[in-house]
């Protein structure tokens, strides 16, 4: 199962998963990816994204036909359900105070999901200022979090985790220009028991490192890896270093 690797690697590794937006590729950029991915290695592979209107079964199938690494839905909206998938990480958007995407959504998509058989993850999402505006920012209508208040963030979280939320997922957005400053990463991994996953911003094998050593439990890359496959293999060997 999806969440207990997540939860059993958490005392000794990082985990690396690759965000894969089906509107940026090809088939032919897939199978590309997802090759470069196997020989990292990666750990999970997420799909959607902001502005996703089709292609999704057709990207997870070609993916599963290329890979073995288990497949999650990354959903940005009720659309990007997939039965082909192995789970979902099901988003709660709970950085903002948008009524759909704390609870409306998941009610209009609860039996499709519960339908398709997914294992499913419920996970408080936390959008953080990036240093630009970002596509969820805009498609959201929510604001991120200041950067600048880690106790304010950190209070969002334990809130989530009190929720009943199973992972924490830091968000600066696609295409940041700044990834979440590990402050306030190591502000959150002292009030928060569940898993924290971080994503947005990370351009560079030292960003990878730099979230990782502030304590992510799951760091997750997309834009920049979709731009230059090889530098998989960079991001995911800095994770296997000693843990500090």
């Amino acid at each position: 199962m999806i969440y207990q690797k997540i939860l059993q690697s958490r005392n000794h590794a990082r985990l690396f998963s690759l965000l894969i937006d089906p509107e940026n590729h090809t088939r032919e950029s897939l199978i590309r990816l997802v090759t470069e991915a196997d020989r990292a290695p990666v750990d999970f592979i997420l799909v959607g994204g902001s502005l996703l209107s089709q292609g999704l079964d057709r990207t997870i199938q070609t993916l599963k036909g290329h890979t073995s690494l288990p497949v999650i839905l990354f959903p940005g909206s009720i659309m990007q359900v997939s039965s082909h998938a192995d789970g979902i990480f099901l988003l709660s958007l709970i950085s903002g105070r948008n009524p759909e995407l704390l609870i409306g959504n998941h009610v209009l998509a609860s039996k499709m999901i519960r339908k398709s058989g997914l294992e499913v993850i419920p996970t408080g999402y936390l959008l953080i200022e990036g240093g630009s505006t970002s596509s969820v920012e805009y498609v959201s209508n929510t604001k991120p979090l200041p950067a600048d208040k880690p106790e304010l963030i950190s209070a969002t979280a334990l809130a989530g985790e009190l929720l009943g939320h199973r992972l924490i997922y830091l968000e600066a957005g696609s295409g940041a220009s700044q990834s979440i400053f590990p402050e306030i990463i190591r502000e959150i991994k002292q009030h928060i028991q569940l898993p924290l996953v971080v994503g947005g911003g990370l351009k560079e094998p030292r960003d990878v490192h730099r979230v990782a050593q502030a304590g992510a439990d799951m760091v997750v890359v997309g834009n920049a890896l979709e731009a230059d496959p090889s530098k998989i293999k960079d991001m995911t060997a800095v994770l296997r270093s000693p843990l500090q």
